[in-house]
């Protein structure tokens, strides 16, 4: 009897305090009270986590062990990633309003069944919101799973050759390209999309279908791909130019035969090689860390490229022009004293799609990228800045982003929740010159993120 009433109470003030944050959301009359409403919330739980006896979070992996050793197995990966995120801030007497989406909703499997072969299959959807939903669930493409990776792999040499082939994310230019997103250290990807600059355009959702070979020689690692490019007539866009002046280009080359009537521009070539100076980092998967909270001390240096020739092909005089872009980037991860952290990225791309033209996430000039975090000794909290500068051939103005966030860590990377602040100046791709926002937007984010 008593545990029945211990647990009506305990019920009955968590329904209050969920009634009060609604009030408050429905009281919001000015954009500064959501900042506030997502601290109380972030204020909540860690209150709730320190006032509730300590538990361990820890878990064995979903593993499912094919002999007894265990060195045969098929590891399983489920994750989500939830926002609340503010309309843009940045219009004039625009009314606030607060959507909720399911940023990612992912399983993933690979198994290793002998040191020289490995599968892997992952599937789940992104970006389903209010705006896509299906009435029942079978229509539209928002509310529908889909393929991301799919991709077979044979060692060739032990450590030093893989060679892979199927829909793959072994990807070129920089690190972040190849970002995993189980551990980002700021809220997501920076936008614009600059490292995933192909995302829609000559891909699915970051993925080529095309071969791969991947390796690591002492502190030297690399990845390189041969791909063939999504059909121009399905891409983002359909290969239009994005830019303010005329470039008389469209990123539908491989559509668009020859001089002499031949196919031409279906295939890519990318890489990204690496020296790690300190620890080293896996290359069983493609997806590159975001941070390891202190437990590796790693500093990698890269340079990548993205090559896509007769990508381009301006209608005018019936020619065709390649696509090249490199980069360099370097990461660091360490712990400072005990149980500390801090993270650094910096990249710098020099992209070239042929004069003036502008895709939908880059444009032909460059970017510079870089961001900052720390996690102090023994705290849960690691805020970071992030800053992108882009200076493009087909803008006026340049284009400029700026994330300002908060980690709090649960359980690491496992359970947590963030806070961010972001903005992009100069973009008319994102705010069109039609919105009273002058290129502007200005968002407050908050991201429930869980993977087992």
């Amino acid at each position: 009897m008593y545990i029945i009433i211990y647990i009506c109470l305990h019920l009955y003030i968590h329904i209050s305090h969920f009634i009060a944050y609604l009030n408050l959301i429905d009281k919001m009359k000015n954009k500064f009270l959501f900042p506030l409403f997502c601290l109380l919330m972030l204020y909540g739980t860690v209150t709730t986590a320190q006032e509730a006896a300590p538990e361990d979070h820890s878990y064995k992996p979903l593993t499912l062990k094919l002999n007894d050793s265990g060195s045969k197995f098929v590891r399983f990966i489920i994750w989500h990633q939830q926002w609340l995120q503010t309309n843009n801030l940045a219009v004039e007497n625009s009314k606030l309003q607060v959507s909720s989406m399911a940023r990612r909703s992912r399983f993933l499997a690979y198994a290793q069944i002998s040191s020289r072969f490995l599968l892997l299959t992952h599937f789940g959807l992104n970006n389903l919101s209010q705006n896509n939903l299906d009435p029942l669930g079978n229509v539209g493409n928002g509310s529908q799973l889909f393929l991301h990776d799919a991709w077979t792999e044979f060692m060739v040499v032990p450590k030093k050759l893989y060679i892979g082939t199927g829909l793959h994310y072994w990807k070129g230019l920089t690190r972040m390209a190849n970002a995993s997103t189980l551990n980002f250290m700021t809220l997501d990807n920076a936008r614009p999309f600059v490292q995933w600059h192909s995302l829609g355009i000559t891909d699915q959702f970051a993925r080529h279908l095309g071969v791969y070979a991947k390796g690591q020689i002492g502190k030297f690692d690399y990845r390189l791909a041969v791909n063939n490019p999504l059909n121009p007539a399905n891409a983002i866009g359909a290969g239009k130019d994005f830019g303010q002046k005329e470039s008389g280009l469209t990123y539908n080359g491989s559509a668009k035969p020859d001089a002499d009537g031949k196919p031409t521009g279906n295939t890519i070539v990318e890489g990204y090689f690496r020296y790690n100076l300190k620890d080293l980092e896996s290359t069983t998967l493609p997806y590159q860390v975001g941070s390891y909270l202190g437990a590796k001390k790693v500093i990698g240096v890269g340079v990548g490229f993205f090559a896509h020739p007769n990508a381009m092909y301006r209608a005018a005089d019936n020619t065709h022009e390649s696509v090249m872009h490199v980069a360099a980037d370097i990461f660091i991860d360490m712990p400072l004293t005990t149980n500390d952290c801090l993270n650094a990225y910096a990249s710098f791309i020099n992209f070239n799609y042929g004069e003036n033209y502008v895709s939908r996430w880059a444009g032909t000039g460059s970017v510079f990228y870089g961001h900052v975090g720390y996690k102090p000794s023994g705290s849960k909290f690691m805020p970071y800045v992030a800053l992108q500068a882009a200076s493009y051939d087909g803008y006026e103005d340049p284009v400029s982003g700026l994330d300002l966030g908060v980690n709090y860590f649960i359980n690491g990377h496992n359970a947590k929740i963030t806070l961010e602040y972001h903005q992009v100046k100069g973009d008319y791709r994102d705010v069109p010159a039609t919105v009273q926002a002058d290129g502007k937007m200005s968002q407050i984010r908050l991201q429930t993120h869980i993977f087992l």
